[in-house]
């Protein structure tokens, strides 16, 4: 649902930023890499801190260049598959940084070694459930299934929760709670994700094996004639 609505919202929110990008010369590929840039420094360097706030809002600053670059190669008309390859691969190491930054707050100063595990588990499960799809793709499935939470909903989940979080420093009682309930929510919904992928890739993988055997029959027949 967030990749079918608000994907396309902010899309034509930022059209005429991409333009202005496009008309200073700027690429698509360096968009994307400025932009996982500023992700990860906003990760590692406030999140480890406990300064959830103040980090939420760079990684939000940065993390809309993935629609961004997007739009600037669809304008230039240079859409290729080494722009998706290096935005697809540059996803996962943004996302990385951000659990990867909860991670070391629990493991450190937030000292709870459950939502550090939980943390970890996120950060992990994302990238297989990102694995399933693309390696089911690759060997000729369509992987029919979305699944409950994917990328947008993984950040966009964590990420409020995570804002929201920062505000425990600014005197705002209790809300830091926040984020302990929001990545339980993203590990369990990661692992319904994931096990829903797994079971349409079984599901297909069958369906395409008995087809294939059935070519194999008739051709057979066929020849026999």
């Amino acid at each position: 649902m967030l990749n079918k609505y608000a994907r396309a919202f902010f899309t034509r929110v930022l059209t005429p930023f991409a333009a202005f990008l496009i008309r200073r010369g700027v690429s698509p590929d360096t968009v994307t890499l400025i932009g996982t840039a500023g992700v990860v420094a906003g990760a590692l360097v406030f999140y480890p801190r406990g300064e959830f706030f103040w980090g939420t809002v760079v990684i939000t600053l940065f993390v809309f260049s993935d629609l961004v670059d997007g739009n600037m190669a669809r304008q230039l008309g240079r859409s290729s598959r080494w722009g998706a390859f290096l935005d697809s691969t540059l996803d996962r190491v943004a996302d990385g940084a951000i659990f990867g930054g909860f991670a070391l707050w629990y493991a450190g100063q937030g000292d709870d070694n459950v939502l550090c595990a939980v943390a970890i588990f996120c950060l992990t499960s994302g990238q297989v459930v990102s694995y399933t799809k693309a390696r089911g793709e690759s060997i000729g499935l369509p992987v029919a299934v979305n699944g409950l939470v994917e990328r947008a909903e993984r950040l966009v989940i964590s990420l409020v929760a995570a804002g929201f979080a920062g505000m425990h420093k600014f005197g705002v009682p209790g809300i830091q709670h926040l984020l302990p309930v929001a990545l339980w929510i993203v590990a369990v919904g990661s692992l319904v994700t994931l096990i829903q992928r797994v079971v349409t890739v079984r599901r297909e993988s069958a369906e395409a094996e008995a087809a294939d055997a059935e070519r194999t029959e008739a051709e057979g027949s066929e020849a026999a004639k």
